[in-house]
């Protein structure tokens, strides 16, 4: 019986170290099979890395001003009796923009004339008596002081009358009209904005280690929303003294702005020439991964896999980035000119990762794209 009993167990432990092996076998086989399994290409597009030469730049944020920009008002409270100006028209220096009613004004100086007039005529009659020592010198005194009181009087009223016609106080373009026909105003009621569009300020801050390098005449680019208006300008005045908060300084650079495309109040984008140009190594900004841990790129090139096989593959870069310009940014280190670098599907990628290349799609590398193209 015991015999038995061990050859039962020496058959199951047999059959059990054979599957065992067996299996052993498998999982082996498995396992290798895994480690030569080459995933597929993944299709990226890709570009050759030039070198170009930029002009040294620096960049910040602006604000456009007007040359010279009121809000025209209400000297003296009034009826509004005539406009005659339409939002957001250009008018010239001295142009009526709206007249109040003066004719209670016109009736007082209707009368102060009269007044003046009569003072005239009896300060001449003085005189030819004061000649025939008729009168005395106090009573010719007396007289001229009450010609001069009238017609001080009349001239106070005409100035009143030239008060309440407002004009535009030099050439401009106009708001949106704030007051009505029929309207009472009161002395500061809002007319309506005026602003000299042409030339026009942009005033931008720079880090006070870099004001020494701007002076006055350097040459200034503006871009709005990163497109450039192909308007230049010139760095007119430089601030003397540096904000304590951001530690930067103020300057104003002037613009030609004959077709109006800068208005006050607008934000761009400014950069100030600085004249020698550096060369780098630019890239289409989609090529860039960017991430907390430092930006990089793939480059194309031929691998060899565990088995010794070559393959097109990529690898992974850390780059230093420097300014950008359009859909180009300039790469200072980590990229060499005529390199084969990945333009679109870095996410998708790895370091050792095998590539297709497909360029029949490129992504935009215009260093000066439109609006419509963006």
């Amino acid at each position: 019986m015991v015999k038995r009993m061990l050859l039962m167990l020496a058959l199951v432990a047999a059959f059990i170290a054979a599957l065992g092996f067996v299996k052993f076998r498998q999982v082996k086989s498995m396992m290798a099979m895994y480690a030569s399994f080459q995933p597929p290409p993944e299709a990226v597009t890709t570009i050759v890395a030039r070198q170009e030469r930029w002009p040294a730049s620096l960049s910040a944020i602006g604000t456009v001003v007007a040359v010279r920009g009121v809000t025209v008002s209400a000297d003296l409270s009034g009826i509004v009796e005539q406009i005659t100006f339409d939002s957001g028209k250009t008018v010239n220096a001295g142009d009526v923009l709206v007249q109040l009613d003066t004719r209670q004004e016109r009736a007082q100086l209707t009368a102060a004339e009269a007044q003046r007039d009569l003072s005239r005529v009896n300060l001449d009659r003085m005189r030819s008596l004061k000649e025939e020592r008729v009168v005395s010198q106090a009573e010719y005194d007396k007289a001229d002081a009450e010609y001069k009181q009238a017609e001080a009087n009349a001239g106070e009223i005409r100035a009143t009358i030239g008060r309440k016609t407002i004009r535009a106080p030099f050439a401009g373009a106009l708001g949106i009209r704030q007051v009505n026909l029929g309207q009472y105003v009161s002395g500061g009621t809002v007319i309506v904005p005026l602003q000299s569009l042409n030339p026009i300020y942009v005033n931008f801050g720079m880090p006070q280690q870099q004001v020494g390098t701007v002076k006055v005449g350097t040459q200034v680019q503006v871009a709005i929303e990163n497109v450039d208006t192909g308007l230049s300008g010139r760095v007119t005045a430089v601030d003397s003294v540096v904000d304590s908060g951001t530690r930067n300084v103020q300057v104003q650079a002037t613009f030609v702005n004959a077709g109006g495309r800068l208005r006050p109040g607008m934000f761009v984008q400014t950069k100030v020439v600085l004249g020698d140009s550096d060369p780098v190594v630019t890239l289409p900004a989609s090529s860039i991964n960017y991430a907390p841990y430092g930006d990089t790129v793939f480059v194309v090139g031929d691998l060899k896999s565990p088995k010794g096989d070559t393959y097109r593959g990529v690898e992974q870069r850390f780059i230093k980035l420097g300014a950008s310009r359009g859909d180009q940014v300039a790469v200072l280190s980590g990229v060499k000119a005529g390199e084969e670098v990945v333009t679109s599907g870095v996410f998708k990628l790895r370091n050792g990762a095998a590539v297709q290349v497909n360029n029949q799609v490129q992504p935009s590398n215009d260093p000066a794209p439109r609006v419509e193209d963006r």
